[in-house]
């Protein structure tokens, strides 16, 4: 009987055990799951409270639900089947993941989320910018109405928010970079909640979460919490310059820095650039250049090996980036003419496959770097003469302006390239404005052609009266028509009538400084010739200086001649800037060109000096004696252009 009894009270012990394990459980997940919908329900209290204040501009307090969590003994206790719970939850995170990776539009990552909780914010927010990157235009602004509109749009900024201060710090730069190219108002709560925890752990972040986050920052706008970091950042990154490793974290640093870096520091990322040249891919070298514009840093060295490595890779180089590498050696002021010949020559080689303003634009890059791409204007000439009509007025006046300025000879080709512009000009006559057709005219002019019905209009009163009036560019207007006036005075083209610029639209003469240099070295160079006479800041038509005029006597003159000026030749000494002529070359631009070409209607024989020619002395007066004295023909031919 007693063993009877002691097994009926085991029993009951056990099964009272089990009863009450069986209660608390179900408590627990009663308690669980109140907890959780507490805080759905609270975060979706908050958000319509604010929803005035769109992105938490000036936000919810997060207080409450923090104490809540932590005071809840129940949060953090282990859950009874916790390994089956992890299990679910990452599978469920690998599916939204999934799914993520095939939402093309951020309206597709917003509808996700609604059906999952997520906890990767920024892979969220990375992907929504992901899927817009590559839309049109107008597509893209749809899409970014619609995001901004989804009513899940919000509540993922405000989880973005609230767990800013749990992920990790590439995740937290990312996030950042995807809101501010999404359009998160810069200037919101939720941005700059990023911005102040990004500056508490700034000495945290390693090379990748630096280099992503100096990418936003260089676009963001100027603001308190902006520039504090951005101050931070430069801290950092001249404290650790020795420990950067990737190139392309490198220059994204140096172009944050930006221009405001003091010498000292752009020497030292010059010397860490050059220590790691030997790992710069072909966009590495191309992305340095425009980093180093960015920069406004000018390294000769650096600029030197990027050069040559692009062009030992030029037929692999997208020609957008070729353009920008050009028009980054126009900012840092460096011309490189291997390079610029390799590109002209590659790009001439190969102009059938590229479109006409593809073309067009690489000419306007050269015209602005002074250099003369023969051989693409030869192979582009060529295109304009096969179909003048495809050309724009744009287009046009790019051409124009091109092969005037850099004064490319076309040989057997420049006559019908003249006649195939010229009919293009006369087919836009009637759609230029009174300052398209100046610039035009003044072009053609340069060029040694006179087209009537270009000219004839615009020296009607109505064109005249429209230019006069106008105030922008009033020195360049004037400059334009004196050289048409010269032109038609001098170069005297056959007309159907005569044509002349009112002097009102002249101007005056402008100021032309001395060359100092020369003007010393004249004397010395002639010596006491009694037959040699010298007239410095001469004015000839009233309009064009000359440095010097030398007279002498003609050598070999016979003595039947009828006039003392037969008997006498002039020599026009002329000292231009190294803008005057191309680039590595002798060859004159247009408006020298031009002038070189008056001056021998005039009777003068033109003799040109370089300023870097006049930096040595003895070499400048051999070169000067050499020109002046020789015979006329010598002379003749060394001058011609």
């Amino acid at each position: 009987m007693r063993r009877s009894l002691h097994y009926c009270i085991s029993q009951w012990k056990q099964y009272s055990l089990v009863s009450a394990s069986a209660k608390n459980s179900s408590l627990w997940n009663l308690q669980l799951v109140h907890t959780h919908g507490t805080r759905q329900t609270q975060t979706r209290m908050v958000a319509s409270l604010n929803s005035a204040e769109r992105f938490h501009s000036q936000g919810c307090s997060l207080g409450p639900e923090k104490k809540e969590h932590l005071a809840n003994p129940l949060v953090g206790a282990p859950a009874p089947n916790e390994l089956q719970s992890h299990a679910s939850q990452t599978h469920r995170s690998s599916l939204f993941l999934e799914h993520l990776q095939h939402c093309g539009s951020p309206s597709d990552v917003l509808d996700l989320t609604c059906e999952y909780t997520p906890r990767q914010v920024s892979n969220c927010l990375m992907q929504m910018w992901a899927s817009i990157k590559k839309m049109s235009d107008e597509k893209r602004r749809c899409e970014l109405q619609l995001m901004f509109e989804h009513p899940a749009f919000e509540m993922l900024l405000q989880n973005a928010m609230m767990n800013v201060g749990s992920i990790r710090n590439d995740s937290m730069a990312y996030s950042l970079l995807a809101m501010v190219n999404l359009g998160v108002p810069q200037r919101s709560r939720v941005v700059h909640v990023y911005l102040r925890t990004c500056q508490e752990k700034l000495n945290d972040f390693d090379e990748k979460s630096l280099s992503i986050l100096s990418s936003v920052l260089e676009v963001m706008e100027s603001s308190p919490n902006v520039d504090a970091l951005k101050h931070g950042l430069r801290m950092v990154i001249a404290t650790r310059l020795p420990q950067i490793t990737n190139v392309v974290a490198l220059q994204t640093a140096m172009r944050l820095l930006g221009k405001d870096t003091s010498l000292d520091l752009k020497r030292k990322l010059e010397q860490k650039a050059l220590s790691m040249t030997d790992q710069f891919s072909p966009p590495n070298t191309q992305y340095m250049i425009s980093t180093m514009a960015k920069m406004g840093f000018y390294s000769k060295p650096l600029l030197q090996i990027c050069s040559e490595k692009i062009a030992d890779s030029l037929h692999g180089v997208p020609l957008n980036r070729l353009l920008t590498v050009l028009q980054s050696f126009r900012e840092l002021r460096y011309r490189d003419r291997a390079l610029f010949t390799s590109i002209s020559d590659y790009i001439a080689s190969t102009v059938d496959i590229w479109s006409q303003k593809e073309v067009i634009l690489f000419l306007s890059v050269f015209e602005s770097l002074a250099f003369c791409p023969a051989a693409l204007m030869a192979a582009f000439a060529e295109k304009v003469i096969t179909n003048p009509d495809a050309l724009t007025l744009k287009d046009l006046l790019c051409v124009l302006k091109v092969y005037s300025s850099l004064n490319c000879d076309l040989q057997q080709n420049r006559e019908q390239f003249l006649q195939s512009v010229s009919q293009a000009v006369d087919a836009y006559l009637p759609k230029m404005s009174a300052y398209d057709l100046l610039k035009t005219c003044y072009y053609l002019c340069l060029l040694g052609h006179f087209p009537s019905a270009p000219l004839e209009k615009l020296l009607q009163g109505s064109t005249l009266e429209v230019l006069r009036s106008r105030e922008k560019q009033h020195r360049r207007q004037e400059h334009m028509f004196q050289t048409v006036h010269l032109c038609l005075h001098l170069d005297q083209p056959v007309l159907p009538r005569p044509l002349s610029v009112p002097p009102p639209m002249l101007g005056d003469v402008p100021a032309n400084d001395p060359p100092v240099k020369l003007l010393q070295l004249l004397p010395q160079v002639l010596g006491d010739r009694a037959d040699v006479a010298l007239q410095e800041m001469v004015v000839a038509e009233n309009l064009y200086f000359i440095d010097a005029v030398i007279s002498k006597p003609v050598a070999n003159q016979s003595e039947e001649a009828c006039s003392q000026a037969e008997q006498t030749e002039r020599i026009a000494v002329l000292c231009p800037a190294p803008s005057a002529f191309c680039f590595g070359t002798s060859t004159p631009r247009g408006p020298l060109a031009v002038k070189l070409r008056h001056l021998k209607v005039l009777g003068y024989f033109p003799i040109l000096i370089t300023e870097q020619e006049l930096k040595s002395e003895e070499e400048a007066a051999e070169l000067l004696r050499a020109q002046i004295f020789p015979g006329r023909q010598t002379l003749s031919s060394t001058t011609s252009t």
